[in-house]
Order: C-alpha cells, then structure tokens, then sequence
C-alpha cells in the first residue's frame, strides 16, 4: 500500500515544480497545515498571518486550525 503523505509530498512538489499551488478554492486544510512553510515564502506567510490579524483581531474564527498563532 502506498504511503499517503509520500504519495501527497511527491503531488504536491510536482505541483510546485510546475508552477501549481498546494491550496485551491477551497482553501489550505488542515491536512496540508504543516505543509505551508515548505511552499510559501516568508513574505507570503507574513502576509497571510496580517490578513488573518485584520479581519480576526482577537483570533476567534477558527484558531490555529490554518495559521499557527503568533506570540
């Protein structure tokens, strides 16, 4: 049987390698959370995490479920 997460790392880098995403219109997912910081640029994850402060100041929609909380 294969290996989901070597399966889901060997689609995902493709994916990358080619110019894809590994998020779609439905969003990240949990599943693919720890994932982010393999995909994303610093910059880009900044971005994400001001864009989440912005519309979420007090962190009450669906916290650490896509971002990890910042200190």
């Amino acid at each position: 049987m294969v290996n989901y997460a070597a399966l889901s790392r060997l689609v995902h880098d493709s994916a990358y390698a080619h110019g894809g995403s590994i998020s779609a219109e439905h969003g990240i997912g949990q599943r693919k959370r720890d994932m982010l910081t393999d995909y994303k640029s610093p910059v880009e994850l900044d971005l994400m995490h001001r864009i989440k402060h912005a519309l979420d100041p007090l962190n009450l929609l669906n916290p650490g479920k896509v971002l990890e909380a910042r200190t």
